[in-house]
């Protein structure tokens, strides 16, 4: 609910494909639609253009290395990690490749799958790692055309670690990184940007420094768009790579491989991974300490914020790229520490972005879907036009199901212990229900003592902007009024609202007031005769679980809910009430989202026949 945000979620099939969500409805969708495709020019940049952006205008960034978890619960946690990361501003995250973990598979836990859901439901620019070990090209080539089609546009060309301690050459495979660098170039000409890694001290099975410089010029030459170091633990040692890279002639940016020390043993297995010699100014400081975390943390967060200083003040470095381990504290501190780290409030849209290719130019969504931004995505994956979706003739929606709950990037970041918690273990009354709706509005413990932190339709805490309806939305909730998606008036207020602002600076947004919730027929009844003396400044639609419709909405057509002006652009209108998709979508889909979800089937049983007739309002 804040929209009441949140107040849902990704298998690879779904139903066809809707182009628009219309069959013949052109004349009403040009003239009810007045929006800019597309708000956010860096939304159709590449990575390396917005990177050559940010060299040209000196502002410095930074990125995150992030590796496939083993455990399909280790994948819900990485992917709240991506939100919470992301938040900050990275210009790019990237994905390890592990040979030995099925990493171009659809497991939950592949580098592949982790990589498509950054991109698409996390909205992150992504860089896929992709190593020549073990592989075929043929399959090698399956691989990227399969990244293409999930929407990634960046891959990094790595020979790769071997499987055992030499390496042994594949039939008909590479077994070099330049190898793999002008495959990509060959079969896919220009599509993917592409990174290749470079070593400041040279590859340990280099013959010489120099001789491993000319073959990281021979990768640029071949193709590579620029480079990420290995980690090093001295400045000057990155510094003296990049000007020894310039003078024989390597032009493209290069990045360095920031390493923030976070444990006694991580660093010595990442030191002898990388064959790297951990200098003694370090070891002489971590060997007393190696056993207390928090003091070996501390003193790796004060050496990276110090060596990155030196970096980012030498004029020759544009961006820091941090390999976290799947941690974010010390990284994030070092960020803050450098001033690099911006959680700006103001969004390019009200509502959560995807990074994919074909979602560009999306700028349109139903409101029912505020809270559900990856459900939304998942659903709608294979319509071939954006942003057209439900804004004009919505006769034919073509959601996809949403039977595939249990996928990791759509599931709940809390287990099924912390949801009975929660939520109880036996629903005795329509009271108990109540109760669970209110405490998650106000924010306060259940009668067992615990915070309801989510609903079924609600994975995260409430929005910022639900505060400004909370003592309402209490109150409602108390009296059966179930609410799961909300947003209040806004009549003019900066575009840099820290609260309900979104769009570029110097515009004005402006919402109407919107509710979405579950009730009993008797509610419906009453408000019904209310409802009537308030028309037509009033719109609702009531849908019951027979599928039966009550509505004053003229011939079912969409309703901007959110807009926009902005300074040399027509209004913009993201968001909209579309009868359609809230007859033919969310009734069904929210009652099996309730029932699908971590509890047990008695208690789901108890919600759906306390409301037997599942009435739903907006």
């Amino acid at each position: 609910m804040g929209k009441q945000t949140p107040h849902g979620d990704g298998n690879w099939q779904s139903s066809k494909s809707d182009s628009s969500g219309a069959s013949g409805g052109d004349s009403s969708k040009e003239s009810s639609r007045c929006s800019t495709p597309v708000l956010d020019a860096d939304r159709s940049d590449r990575l390396r253009d917005k990177m050559r952006k940010r060299i040209e205008s000196g502002d410095h960034w930074f990125s995150l290395e992030f590796f496939p978890p083993r455990t399909a619960s280790g994948a819900v946690n990485l992917i709240s990690r991506f939100d919470r990361m992301g938040s900050g501003g990275p210009l790019f995250i990237d994905i390890t490749w592990h040979p030995a973990g099925d990493p171009g598979s659809d497991k939950e836990t592949s580098s592949m799958m982790i990589a498509s859901t950054a991109v698409n439901y996390c909205g992150l620019e992504s860089i896929l790692h992709l190593t020549c070990c073990n592989q075929s090209k043929e399959k090698i080539t399956a691989y990227l055309n399969k990244a293409k089609h999930l929407g990634l546009k960046n891959i990094m060309a790595l020979r790769g670690d071997p499987v055992g301690s030499e390496w042994e050459d594949e039939e008909g495979g590479f077994n070099y990184a330049i190898d793999l660098v002008k495959h990509i170039r060959s079969e896919f000409d220009d599509y993917f940007d592409i990174c290749v890694a470079g070593y400041p001290t040279g590859h340990p099975e280099a013959e010489t420094y120099e001789a491993d410089i000319l073959h990281l010029k021979e990768k640029v030459d071949a193709g590579a768009d620029f480079v990420i170091s290995q980690l090093f633990f001295r400045a000057d040692t990155f510094l003296k790579f990049v000007n020894d890279c310039r003078a024989i002639g390597i032009k493209c940016p290069i990045v360095p491989g920031v390493f923030p020390v976070q444990g006694y043993q991580s660093l010595r297995q990442l030191a002898k991974l990388s064959k790297l010699e951990v200098p003694e100014e370090i070891t002489r400081v971590i060997e007393p300490i190696k056993d207390n975390d928090a003091a070996i943390r501390n003193f790796g967060i004060h050496q990276a914020v110090e060596m990155c200083r030196l970096l980012l003040d030498s004029g020759i470095v544009p961006g820091l790229h941090f390999y976290t381990l799947n941690r974010e504290v010390a990284t994030m501190e070092v960020l803050r520490q450098l001033g690099l780290w911006n959680e700006d409030p103001r969004r390019p849209l009200p509502w959560a972005m995807s990074a994919h290719p074909k979602r560009k130019v999306e700028d349109v969504r139903p409101i029912f879907w505020a809270s559900r931004p990856k459900s939304y995505i998942y659903r709608t994956q294979d319509w071939d036009d954006f942003p057209n979706g439900r804004w004009g003739n919505s006769s034919s929606p073509a959601f996809g199901e949403l039977n595939d709950y249990y996928l990791f990037y759509l599931k709940s970041k809390s287990s099924k212990e912390a949801l009975l918690q929660m939520w109880g273990e036996e629903l005795m009354n329509e009271q108990s229900v109540y109760e669970i709706f209110t405490c998650y509005i106000t924010a306060q413990s259940n009668p067992c003592g615990h915070k309801v932190l989510c609903l079924p339709w609600n994975d995260e805490p409430l929005a910022p902007e639900t505060n400004l309806l909370k003592d309402e939305l209490e109150k409602v909730n108390r009296r059966g009024v179930l609410t799961i998606n909300s947003q209040p008036n806004i009549n003019g207020k900066p575009s840099t609202d820290p609260i309900v602002g979104w769009g570029p600076p110097g515009g004005y947004v402006f919402q109407k007031a919107y509710l979405e919730f579950f009730t009993s027929s008797e509610n419906v009844t009453a408000l019904l005769k209310i409802l009537k003396k308030y028309e037509p400044r009033v719109n609702y639609h009531i849908v019951n679980v027979n599928g039966r419709n009550w509505t004053n909405a003229n011939d079912m057509q969409p309703n901007a809910v959110t807009w926009g002006i902005f300074p040399g652009r027509e209004i913009v209108q993201p968001t909209v009430v579309d009868p359609v998709s809230f007859i033919d979508v969310l009734i069904v889909k929210l009652w099996c989202r309730f029932n699908g979800r971590s509890i047990t089937p008695q208690s789901a049983d108890q919600i759906r026949n306390l409301h037997n007739d599942g009435t739903m309002f907006t």
